[in-house]
């Protein structure tokens, strides 16, 4: 049983373009800070430097360990192609514990509590 595997978060950002996001999406699974990184095209509808834009963007949502959330999100803010990128995360609050334990598993890099 994995009573004891924490629960993973979800983090998300948005970029311009498909090679942005998969370029993002890789190196944090490479680099253990995600175990799971799904792209999507959406349309974007947001206010900027006081105009409103409508926009094709592309939504990054990355799996991964309580524990990495921090590098993580400092990850894709150092590589990210936008000013302002939107980072968001949240914890999940439920999980089938067989796929916790598999996104815990996936951002471990041997380091204990990293």
């Amino acid at each position: 049983m994995h009573a004891q595997t924490p629960l993973p978060w979800l983090v998300v950002t948005t970029v311009g373009t498909a090679a942005d996001a998969q370029r993002l999406a890789r190196a944090a699974v490479a680099q253990r800070l995600a175990a799971c990184a799904q792209v999507e095209a959406i349309d974007s509808v947001y206010r900027w430097q006081g105009a409103v834009h409508e926009e094709a963007e592309y939504r990054i949502l990355f799996k991964t360990a309580p524990a990495r959330v921090d590098a993580l999100m400092a990850a894709l803010r150092a590589a990210h192609p936008y000013e302002l990128p939107a980072l968001h995360a949240w914890p999940v609050r439920k999980a089938d514990p067989a796929y916790a334990a598999w996104v815990s598993q996936g951002c471990d890099d041997g380091v204990d509590g990293a």
